[in-house]
């Protein structure tokens, strides 16, 4: 359960008003958080790329807008779109290998139709969250994350290369190695909000060394009006996508989807940090960040530019120390960095950094990406099952990325657009989770309708079960009660006095070793569980018939889980076998 006792320090929640003064203060602190980000993310996708600093003016200045208008609806919640908390966004590292494999195989057109796609994808997403959250599970999701970052990291090193000609040959690794020292040092030595401000404290020292080796082209600045918007170019679509099409669009895909499946942590940890008592996720909201996240990604592929990516650990890293998660705080971000993408001066200065200094950012990233990664991976646990996907989806995506073997399976034009590692390693982790969970303990399903009149039939689908498992009769008697009690906490008199047809309820039972997890999908309007069940207390002298049922489903339940989704809900109970 998720929610809890513990007070945090919040001044403002995210319906609560805040003043104007605050809202705008620290949204120039978050702006502050999102620049270098957003323009070094941008500018290395560009040169990885191979574009011209023409192209490289304009995708850096549509990034800012985008992620501005992002973060500042992301605030907000209309319809399904939208989290209705501060949500820092910024371009993906992520997708900078393969915007670099787009543009040079297929050009800047495909790449553009592939961004378009995406955003249709994440938002398709959103919609069959309920669906959709066991197939691409943490495991498959921090393995495709691996993955992504061995395939970045070449390019990150490249650009530590990237120097004027006739620069010292030890200049890129020097230049690198500073930014990367004083970065570690600031962030594991200095105290208070200094660590937040390690990137910036970085570059800055990168470009400083940069200077002493004469490699610091000041020239762009110089050169640059000071506010204006850059020239806009037509990167057009590709209308009838190709083979080269095709052939990229699972890796744009998959990389959706893994990313996508990221957004539910991220979700999850701006929701538990906006209040001052914790409380269960909402999952609509989370489907709403990714459904208006998925629109950023069109309006990427519009213009061509990087996509939009939340950033959990950014947004905590604003409201935690300010305790301010109103709404106006993500306009505020949004005004801020507005002003500046206007500011022409202002973002010369940033595409100044030389390639050595977002070498080594994006080098810190990765790495701070890969950690993720094996966080993701062991949040649930690794059972030899998730050993045997996160080992063999791992070994062929790192041993067959861009290996011979491909080009004699597919032939050489293909078999280059399909040897990617990541791909590679995804299908094989998806593959491997459907394998395993087709071949292990059989599961039972019943389907009722979401009335107390199916109470029979749910018990006798629990006793069957019992019997088949060869659970003793107080098991069995625990596991037909747990099954009771949670439908009548499911029902409500609000769902009973409307007249309307009842809702249809799913049960899917799986047994696990000596623990049987029941899933009870349907479509109820009550409150969430887990908060009905964490603020009941036992000095409360006699339960009412309200929360009869939720104090005898606690005592008779391991653990109790409810997700709420647009049009439907998911309670997961799971009930021990009897020592």
């Amino acid at each position: 359960m998720t929610a809890g006792n513990a007070e945090q320090p919040i001044r403002f929640e995210p319906e609560e008003a805040c003043p104007s003064w605050v809202a705008l203060l620290v949204g120039f602190q978050g702006a502050a958080l999102m620049l270098a980000p957003t323009v070094l993310n941008a500018a290395i996708a560009n040169r990885s790329s191979g574009l011209d600093d023409s192209y490289l003016t304009w995708s850096v200045f549509a990034a800012m807008l985008i992620c501005a208008a992002m973060t500042a609806l992301q605030a907000f919640r209309y319809r399904r779109f939208g989290a209705g908390h501060i949500v820092l966004t910024w371009p993906s590292p992520s997708f900078i290998a393969l915007m670099a494999a787009a543009v040079s195989l297929a050009g800047l057109s495909t790449f553009a139709s592939l961004l378009v796609v995406c955003g249709l994808i994440q938002m398709a997403f959103a919609r069959w969250l309920p669906t959709l959250r066991r197939l691409v599970t943490p495991v498959v999701s921090g393995t495709v994350m691996m993955l992504i970052v061995v395939s970045v990291l070449p390019i990150a090193v490249d650009t530590v290369r990237d120097l004027p000609a006739g620069a010292p040959p030890a200049a890129g690794p020097a230049i690198a190695g500073v930014t990367l020292l004083v970065s570690v040092i600031v962030a594991l030595r200095a105290g208070g909000r200094w660590p937040l401000v390690s990137p910036l404290l970085s570059i800055l020292a990168g470009c400083a060394a940069a200077g002493a080796f004469g490699v610091l082209d000041g020239g762009r600045i110089a050169d640059a009006g000071w506010f204006g918007v850059p020239a806009v170019p037509t990167p057009g679509f590709d209308l009838t996508p190709g083979r080269e099409f095709w052939a990229l669009l699972p890796s744009f895909a998959i990389l959706t989807l893994v990313f996508s499946v990221k957004m539910i942590s991220d979700g999850v940890m701006i929701q538990q940090a906006s209040r001052r008592r914790p409380r269960a996720i909402d999952f609509r909201q989370i489907q709403g960040m990714a459904s208006l996240n998925g629109t950023g990604m069109l309006l990427a592929g519009v213009a061509g530019t990087l996509p939009p990516m939340p950033q959990a650990t950014y947004s905590l890293s604003l409201i935690n120390p300010t305790g301010v998660a109103a709404r106006p705080v993500g306009v505020g971000v949004a005004a801020v960095t507005l002003v500046l993408a206007f500011f022409s001066k202002f973002t010369a200065l940033l595409l100044t950094i030389p390639g050595p200094v977002m070498g080594a950012y994006l080098m810190l990233a990765m790495g701070v990406l890969f950690v993720s990664a094996w966080q993701t991976i062991l949040r649930d646990g690794l059972t030899p099952r998730r050993v045997l996907v996160v080992a063999l989806a791992s070994a062929l995506g790192l041993g067959l990325h861009g290996h011979p073997i491909t080009g004699d399976l597919f032939g050489n034009e293909l078999g280059r657009l399909l040897g990617d590692g990541v791909t590679i390693g995804a299908v094989v982790a998806i593959g491997m989770t459907l394998l395993l969970d087709a071949t292990s303990t059989r599961r039972s399903r019943l389907e009722v309708t979401l009335d107390m009149a199916s109470l029979r039939a749910i018990d006798e689908f629990l006793t069957r079960l019992a019997s088949r498992l060869g659970w003793d009769e107080a098991s069995a008697l625990r596991l037909r009660s747990a099954g009771e009690e949670t439908l009548a906490s499911l029902l409500s008199r609000e769902d009973e006095a409307d007249g309307s047809d009842s809702p249809r309820l799913r049960i899917v039972a799986r047994p696990e070793g000596t623990t049987v997890e029941l899933e009870f999908v349907a479509t109820t309007r009550q409150e969430n569980i887990e908060d009905q069940l964490a603020y009941l207390t036992s000095e409360a002298a006699v339960p009412t018939v309200d929360d009869l049922s939720l104090r005898l489903l606690r005592h008779y339940a391991s653990a109790v889980r409810h997700q709420k989704f647009h049009g439907v809900e998911i309670v997961t109970v799971k009930i021990d076998r009897s020592a």
